[in-house]
C-alpha cells in the first residue's frame, strides 16, 4: 500500500490545486471525526484524502474505468457519469494505491451518493467532504453542529440539501440517496 505522502503526490499531480486542497482539508476533517466516533483514524485519513481521487477523469474515463471493473451503470450514473467518481476512485485506490481494505473502498465509493445501512467510516467520509472548512454553502453550519450531535440526523439533513439541490436543476435523483434518507429516517424519526 501506497504511504499517505505519495498518495498527495499522486493527487497533486492528478487533480487541480482546489480540488487537492479540498481533498487535504477532507483527509483532516475525518481524522478529526474519527477519532470523535472513536473509528480506525488511519482508514478515515485514508478514505478522506483519495476520496476524490478520480474526480480529474473525464466522463468517458468513468464510465470505462467502472465497466471495466465489472460493474453495471445505472441509468442515473450514465445520465451523469460524475457520480462514478466515488466508485472510480475506489476501484483506483484499490488497483493503483493497493489499498485492499473493504470499509476504506465502500467509504470512498459511496461518499457521493450516501446508501442505506452506512458504516460509521462511511458516514464520516461523506459527512466530511461535505463540512470540510472550505466548504461554504447555506446550511453547512448547521450540518456542521449537527455532525457532532447526531450523526444519523446530520446525515439527513445532507441528504435533504442534495436532493433539493438535484430537484432544483431538473436532474434525476440517484436510489442510493433515497435509499439512504430513508433508511435514517426510519432511524431517527422524522
Amino acid at each position: 500500500m501506497w504511504s499517505q505522502e505519495s498518495m498527495e503526490v499522486f493527487l497533486k499531480e492528478k487533480l487541480d490545486p482546489k480540488r487537492y486542497q479540498h481533498s487535504i482539508s477532507v483527509k483532516e476533517t475525518a481524522k478529526s471525526m474519527a477519532k470523535y466516533f472513536r473509528v480506525n483514524e488511519d482508514k478515515a485519513a485514508i478514505a478522506g484524502l483519495i476520496h476524490d481521487c478520480a474526480k480529474g477523469l473525464n466522463s468517458y474515463e468513468l464510465i470505462n474505468l467502472v465497466r471495466k471493473n465489472g460493474y453495471k451503470i445505472d441509468e442515473v450514473s450514465e445520465r451523469s457519469p460524475q457520480l462514478l467518481h466515488g466508485l472510480a476512485g475506489a476501484i483506483i485506490a484499490r488497483d493503483t494505491m493497493g489499498i485492499r481494505d473493504d470499509e476504506i473502498f465502500n467509504a470512498i465509493a459511496y461518499h457521493t451518493t450516501g446508501r442505506k445501512n452506512m458504516t460509521m467510516l462511511e458516514k464520516i467520509i461523506y459527512l466530511a467532504d461535505y463540512i470540510e472548512p472550505l466548504r461554504r454553502y447555506s446550511g453547512v453550519e448547521e450540518i456542521r453542529e449537527l455532525t457532532y450531535k447526531n450523526i444519523d440526523k446530520a446525515m439527513v439533513k445532507s441528504f435533504d440539501l442534495t436532493i433539493k439541490y438535484i430537484v432544483e436543476r431538473g436532474q434525476m435523483l440517484h436510489i442510493n440517496t433515497v435509499e439512504g434518507r430513508n433508511y435514517l429516517l426510519k432511524i431517527v424519526g422524522e
